[in-house]
């Protein structure tokens, strides 16, 4: 275990050394925006805030995000608007797999908000944007990041037998927090729907924040749970507060700590842990294969 400091609750913290990151730039960068524009596609890198976007752009890769811009629910550590979604755009499953192709995308990870207000939940739009990829662009693998679908098995088997190389579906946080951080979400569910889609052989993924108030013990806690569903790939990364309205972080992880919960991950049976401040679940994506 690694000693914390002593935190004042009551004292904004200020971000440290190892958390700056270079702004965007270069003609790669400049390519990817363009496309994005375009194509009118939602990418998570611009609407969750995510502080590697110029290094993932700069190298001509993105996270595309389906079913709009738009969540159904209000997770306390997100950037994405929430409200009422807008209506579903049917050719978004090809313009998606356009842009994947013109980017000349090796791997490709696709998300997207939540979407309780459809009966399958986005289900079959995921499927169909699996599908479009697989044919307007055969070369190219996929990471889908998935919402939890309400835990309903039959919404989960729509994406798995549409046969994505790697599902993802992030817990967040810990256990105590996930009522605070996720209001919408529970965390008992979250480890049925990573159970569920590693019970169908394929490759299953998750990931973590810190710097929300959790301890120690509840983080190793929470990686045991998660290594028990069956889940191959963990990340662990610094949660960075978005914006004033959103939860505030409590405590920047020093790397060292992060270093740790990487040596205790893979004691617990991961086949691979990203562990260190700036990870997020689709950063280094490619390599999770």
């Amino acid at each position: 275990m690694i000693e914390l400091p002593v935190v004042d609750a009551n004292k904004p913290q200020k971000k440290p050394s190892w958390l700056r990151v270079k702004l965007p730039t270069g003609e790669k960068y400049r390519k990817v925006r363009q496309l994005v524009d375009d194509y009118g596609l939602h990418t998570i890198c611009q609407s969750g805030n995510c502080p590697n976007m110029g290094e993932c752009w700069g190298v001509g890769t993105a996270t595309f995000m389906i079913l709009g811009n738009i969540c159904t629910r209000s997770c306390s550590f997100c950037a994405v608007k929430t409200g009422k979604p807008l209506s579903v755009d049917a050719s978004e499953p090809e313009k998606v797999a356009e842009a994947i192709k013109l980017m000349g995308v090796k791997h490709a990870v696709i998300t997207s908000v939540d979407r309780d207000d459809l009966a399958d939940c986005g289900a079959g739009i995921w499927a169909a944007t699996i599908r479009a990829v697989r044919q307007i662009s055969p070369g190219t693998t996929m990471e889908t990041l998935i919402p939890d679908f309400k835990g309903k098995h039959d919404h989960l088997n729509t994406v798995i037998d549409a046969q994505p190389e790697v599902i993802s579906h992030n817990m967040e946080t810990v256990k105590r927090l996930t009522r605070l951080i996720r209001p919408q979400s529970k965390y008992d569910r979250s480890l049925e729907v990573l159970k569920h889609i590693a019970s169908a052989g394929v490759r299953t993924k998750t990931g973590i924040m810190l710097g929300l108030g959790e301890e120690q013990a509840e983080v190793l806690e929470t990686m045991q749970d998660l290594a028990g569903t069956g889940t191959q790939v963990l990340t662990i990364g610094q949660y960075l507060q978005p914006t004033k309205v959103h939860a505030e972080v409590n405590r920047f992880i020093h790397p060292d700590e992060f270093a740790m919960y990487k040596t205790e991950g893979l004691k617990m049976g991961f086949e691979i842990v990203e562990s260190s401040p700036l990870v997020r679940s689709s950063y280094h994506a490619e390599k999770h294969l």
